[in-house]
């Protein structure tokens, strides 16, 4: 094998590896917390910042018509 090969198998794994995919909590993730938590139906889903961390801005509407806004770790899933 030669060097060029090589390299660009390491790099491949190393990128891979600082940014696994299941470290992120997907949009429709967040959805499904979000609506798990409140019951409600889901009628938006952002990414926003919030105090320096990566979060999903989720607004549901609860049964009894109350519109709530959960804030979803991008990382972690937690709700915060």
């Amino acid at each position: 094998m030669t060097m060029k090969p090589l390299l660009l198998c390491l790099s491949c794994l190393l990128l891979v590896a600082a940014n696994p995919a299941w470290a992120d909590v997907s949009r429709d993730d967040a959805a499904a917390i979000a609506q798990r938590q409140t019951g409600g139906r889901v009628l938006s889903v952002e990414r926003a910042d919030r105090d320096g961390q990566a979060v999903w801005r989720v607004k549901v509407v609860t049964g009894q018509g109350e519109v709530k806004v959960i804030f979803i770790d991008v990382n972690t899933g937690r709700v915060g």
